[in-house]
């Protein structure tokens, strides 16, 4: 929904789009995307949980493809193109995590929550359709499985 009454147009600015191995912050990335013309910040934070499909998961760990950042990037720009997105902000973990960890992090600005919620929405969506990730879950027993994306 486009709001008429805005002062200026919507800033469609990517503040950050990462792949890092260390923590993904998302009171950093709200931060990031904060901005004078936006009266909604909406915030994912994808955790590890301690289990999938029925088993009891100890760990995971996620492997990027060399691109992944880069698509990171052009999944973030997509989402900030929208009509009313002033800001987005995505980081995604690779390597080891523990039950808890922020393997996900994001945050998008805009004028009204309704634009907000449904571009975080669709920027996780998104990068869990086409971001190169994969992701090995380690259960109990120390046997593993790999999937295809985050």
């Amino acid at each position: 929904m486009t709001n008429l009454t805005r002062l200026l147009p919507a800033a469609h600015r990517v503040a950050i789009a990462e792949v890092r191995e260390d923590n993904a912050d998302v009171a950093r990335c709200a931060s990031a995307v904060e901005d004078s013309a936006a009266g909604a910040v909406v915030t994912f934070s994808g955790v590890v949980r301690n289990h999938d499909e029925g088993r009891s998961v100890t760990e995971i760990e996620y492997v990027g493809h060399p691109n992944a950042t880069a698509i990171l990037g052009q999944i973030a720009a997509e989402i900030a193109a929208r009509a009313d997105v002033d800001a987005v902000a995505v980081q995604h973990r690779v390597g080891r995590l523990g039950v808890g960890d922020v393997a996900l992090a994001a945050a998008v600005s805009a004028a009204h929550r309704a634009e907000a919620f449904a571009a975080c929405a669709e920027l996780v969506d998104e990068i869990k359709r086409r971001l190169p990730v994969w992701k090995r879950q380690v259960f109990p027993d120390g046997s593993h499985e790999w999937t295809g994306s985050a």
